[in-house]
């Protein structure tokens, strides 16, 4: 099966909360590669091109104010299944809906103050990760542990 690459985020809750480590060892501790990591405020123009795919909701506006309120946290992870397990990893976009042991679930009360952004599909991983970072910033690598992970 091929390695895949999903972007991965601490919204500006996360990071104001000190919960960026604890969100980085539960992607090392599963067994997912590093790639990416850098901590930015992003623009508003560049947070309308992310969430394009949301501007006709009602909440788009708001979203968009609120992620460029602070730093995130954006990251790439590499690995089979990277993103559909980034996402259950996360659990539900409403953490109330999350189950204990997701981030979400563990983390966060409101959707509004949801810790993480994760990719939903390969195609809007591509993107976004497009969007995020150069390609020179995305580290090609074997890690140690690889054939302890996989067959």
């Amino acid at each position: 099966k091929a390695m895949e690459r999903t972007f991965i985020a601490v919204k500006p809750d996360g990071v104001q909360r000190g919960l960026v480590g604890k969100i980085v060892a539960r992607f090392e501790a599963k067994g997912f590669k590093l790639v990416a990591m850098k901590m930015a405020t992003a623009t508003e123009d560049h947070l309308k091109k992310h969430y394009s795919d949301l501007s006709s909701k009602p909440f788009f506006a708001g979203l968009v104010k609120y992620m460029g309120s602070g730093p995130v946290v954006a990251m790439v992870w590499e690995g089979q299944g990277v993103v559909k397990t980034g996402r259950v990893m996360l659990g539900a976009t409403n953490p109330a809906d999350s189950l204990p042991g997701t981030i979400r679930g563990d983390f966060g009360i409101q959707v509004g103050r949801n810790v993480c952004h994760g990719s939903d599909s390969v195609e809007s991983a591509t993107k976004e990760i497009g969007l995020w970072f150069t390609d020179c910033e995305l580290n090609a690598y074997t890690s140690c542990s690889q054939s302890w992970l996989y067959e």
